[in-house]
């Protein structure tokens, strides 16, 4: 299990511990990913069907709406079935 040094703020004021394979929303562009781990101060985030991962600042993440939660998980499920 991967935790962050620093714990996030969101806007409701709960505090974000990412975990390793949690999905998270980039504030910066609006994009889901998964938690790969974290180098230094940021968060590794990687798209869910699979890609590059990218390094995120722990104040610009958030948890997904439920919408958006729903949508990376179909995705991923197309994926497995190769659509």
């Amino acid at each position: 299990m991967v935790t962050m040094t620093t714990s996030t703020p969101d806007p409701g004021g709960q505090t974000i511990s990412p975990h390793t394979g949690a999905l998270l929303v980039d504030r910066r562009n609006g994009k889901v990913g998964v938690v790969m781990g974290h180098v230094g101060p940021y968060v590794q985030l990687r798209p869910p069907r699979g890609g590059r991962e990218w390094d995120v600042p722990p104040e610009d993440v958030r948890p997904p709406t439920p919408t958006e939660e729903l949508s990376a998980k179909v995705a991923v499920a197309n994926r497995r079935w190769g659509r």
